[in-house]
């Protein structure tokens, strides 16, 4: 670095040019929420953001809040970027989780409302009708009555041990005038939370499990009387502690910290709101939680129980007419996948174009008696995944099959762990991940003897290896037979597998060792252009921004007048539009029907245009914690083509918000020709499909046929 340029950084290493990354991420949370007060949504397409939001919300306390709260109790008072220490940060976080919840129960409330007109109705149990109630007391007797548990807290009964995101009642009785009495109910994650009652007129009516186990829980207590029923969920710190150095057995040490996080330490107390002020500080108290973490909220707790809801059948009416993906355009009248991968590299988008030829390809390898060995990385695949059964039955019709299977995937350990274990009966070598860095990196390697000797396949991607994901998460995924990437696979493999250094790779990049330093060198050549009067040019699509290095090296950028459009889904850390800092850097983010996900970086290399596709994020735990990697587009009509998604994105007028300097974000202005970007990739893609009317599995049947023969 010149002494230049460590002026810059200098200059610009000021927290006032930084957005903290736990704030950034509540305003995305925000804009999510945002969907379900679009009036022209369906009203189930509308509920289901009120779900993802507190879904969303779940994971940020477990983890996020947690973290920083173990940090404050562990003495750690450290100041961010963005200059907020982290007694501050919670200050901050409270204000703005407290205000997103109250917005979102507004929302939820109108939604209700708007079903209660369209004929959904869900009651409060004192207003059905007798055929109503005479169902519910039977379903209270014969179903919820045998299951639940009323458990006393007292001096001989201590406060009981309730696990992680449980809905559960606290109630209040006495036997007499001035005796009072507490106990707590859990309400049973066995039964369905959302119970239909029989209903009149061709309406459709639904109560709470928690309302019919508090308008029935006299029963539960004879010779008492309920003075009060409040429902109440406790949310835990689930960050996983492993000692990856001392851990004989990562398997038994990730499935020794499962059965911790359900145990770890409270960080928030949702409690109905005009909740008994007794029960309350019951709770508090036998939580240790601060009144600052407790979430009174106006409606049903847990809003992720709209998730199956919206997906009820019998409301179609109130859903998105369903988008189906099509046949990917480059494998039109193809029956098969490696005749059409060696003649020339293969780009997919997804959800807009199918996820099946990737399973396609690992299933094929399985069957085809040419192939000698499959390797592959797995980080977050499906609970029913076919690639995983394709992987098992390569391994039982003797490939050589490696599998990196990653333990330590957030929230997916359980379901990762049931998958390597039976990889392994079926013969497969697994590997469960390295030492201090998760592997992220999304690539399949199939290795297969040919008449001119052996032939290397590969793909690689931006997302999971998980066909329910991908048909909801944007992605884009590359097949190619080139030999330099295939020995880079090779290589790869090989890294993850066993002691090899790393080699001077072809082709790809590999995080941790040496992809910041990529990133930074392609963004130096930006400037060098810049300088040199030839312009300089950066598209960067990711999910997250936060990187303090990368931001910094931007800022250099824009600085010498690079133009910089960043597409950001999420946490952005950088602050665009200031004047001498980042006045060329543009910020937008978009929220639609699918969950952006591709990572794309465009640049422009002095008219040598240059494209690159990564499963990385900019941020510090991409770059420094994570195996990632980082790949170059060649094809000249897919760079082509890749260049024509940056751009819709960029002309999304529809679901499209931009950063102000300020941090927020605003609206894309709507006037002129209206753009909403996802719903043109996927006329796009039904445009190129020849067979609209014939799915993909059709199409590629005749294959598996012939294979197994």
């Amino acid at each position: 670095m010149s002494v230049t340029e460590a002026k810059n950084c200098d200059i610009h290493d000021n927290p006032e040019y930084f957005f903290n990354r736990e704030l950034s991420w509540l305003k995305f949370n925000r804009r999510v929420l945002g969907e379900a007060d679009v009036k022209y949504k369906p009203l189930l397409e509308r509920l289901k953001f009120v779900a993802i939001t507190s879904s969303n919300l779940d994971e940020f306390f477990m983890i996020r809040v947690a973290g920083l709260k173990h940090q404050l109790d562990s003495g750690v008072n450290k100041v961010d970027a963005a200059g907020l220490s982290v007694r501050q940060q919670l200050v901050c976080i409270t204000e703005d989780a407290h205000e997103l919840v109250k917005l979102a129960y507004r929302y939820l409330k109108n939604i209700l409302s708007e079903l209660d007109a369209a004929g959904v109705c869900f009651c409060d149990m004192t207003k059905l009708n007798e055929r109503a109630q005479d169902w519910l007391e039977n379903f209270f007797d014969n179903t919820i009555f045998p299951v639940i548990t009323p458990m006393a807290v007292d001096a001989g009964h201590p406060f009981p041990f309730l696990a992680n995101r449980t809905l559960n009642l606290a109630v209040l009785l006495c036997r007499e005038p001035g005796d009072d009495h507490a106990a707590v109910i859990q309400v049973p994650a066995v039964l369905p939370r959302i119970v239909e009652v029989p209903a009149d007129g061709g309406k459709r009516q639904f109560v709470f499990l928690e309302d019919i186990i508090k308008h029935y829980c006299v029963h539960l207590f004879h010779g008492y009387t309920i003075r009060d029923v409040v429902p109440f969920r406790i949310t835990r710190n689930a960050d996983l502690s492993i000692d990856e150095e001392d851990a004989q057995d990562l398997l038994a040490e990730v499935e020794k910290s499962l059965r911790q996080r359900k145990r770890g330490q409270a960080v928030r107390l949702e409690i109905g709101k005009n909740s008994n002020r007794s029960l309350r500080q019951l709770l508090v108290h036998n939580l240790n939680i601060g009144e600052q973490d407790v979430y009174e909220i106006p409606g049903p707790l847990d809003a992720t129980c709209f998730f199956r809801f919206s997906d009820l059948p019998g409301l179609d009416h109130l859903r998105y007419t369903p988008i189906n993906s099509q046949p990917p355009r480059e494998l039109a009248d193809t029956s098969n996948l490696f005749d059409a991968i060696r003649e020339r590299d293969i780009l997919l988008h997804h959800p807009y174009e199918s996820f099946q030829p990737v399973t396609e390809f690992v299933l094929q390898a399985a069957m085809d008696p040419k192939v000698l060995a499959i390797k592959q990385t797995l980080y977050r695949v499906s609970g029913n995944s076919p690639i995983v059964r394709a992987l098992a039955q390569a391994a039982e019709n003797g490939k050589q099959v490696t599998v990196l299977v990653e333990l330590k995937a957030r929230f997916d350990e359980e379901n990762n762990i049931l998958w390597a274990k039976r990889l392994e009966e079926a013969g497969c070598h697994v590997i469960y991940g390295l030492v201090g860095l998760k592997t992220h990196a999304k690539m399949i390697l199939v290795v297969r003897q040919e008449q001119d000797g052996i032939k290397r396949y590969v793909h690689m991607g931006t997302g999971n290896y998980n066909d329910a994901t991908a048909k909801m998460y944007t992605d884009l995924g590359l097949f190619t037979a080139n030999e330099q990437f295939g020995a880079d696979a090779s290589a790869f493999f090989n890294v993850l597998s066993g002691y090899s250094d790393p080699p001077v790779w072809n082709k790809i990049v590999v995080a941790p060792l040496g992809l910041r330093e990529k990133i930074k060198e392609l963004i130096d050549r930006e400037i060098e252009f810049a300088k040199a009067g030839s312009g300089g040019r950066i598209i960067a699509k990711m999910n997250s921004l936060v990187d303090k290095d990368i931001v910094l090296k931007l800022y250099e950028a824009s600085c010498h007048g690079v133009k910089i459009d960043l597409i950001i889904r999420g946490i952005c850390a950088l602050r665009p539009g200031v004047a001498g800092v980042s006045q060329t850097i543009t910020v937008r983010s978009i929220v639609g029907r699918f969950l952006e996900h591709h990572r794309i970086f465009y640049f422009g290399n002095g008219g040598d245009e240059r494209i690159f596709l990564s499963s990385a994020d900019w941020m510090p735990r991409n770059l420094n914690e994570r195996v990632e990697l980082f790949f170059p587009i060649e094809d000249v009509s897919h760079i082509e083509r890749i260049k024509d998604i940056l751009e819709t994105t960029l002309a999304d007028n529809q679901k499209a918000y931009v950063m102000k300097k300020d941090g927020t974000y605003r609206r894309v202005d709507k006037r002129g020709k209206a753009v909403n970007s996802q719903m043109a990739f996927f006329v796009e893609a039904q445009a190129a499909n020849p067979e609209p009317d014939s799915p993909l599995e059709q199409r590629f049947k005749p294959m598996y046929r012939r294979v197994a023969e």
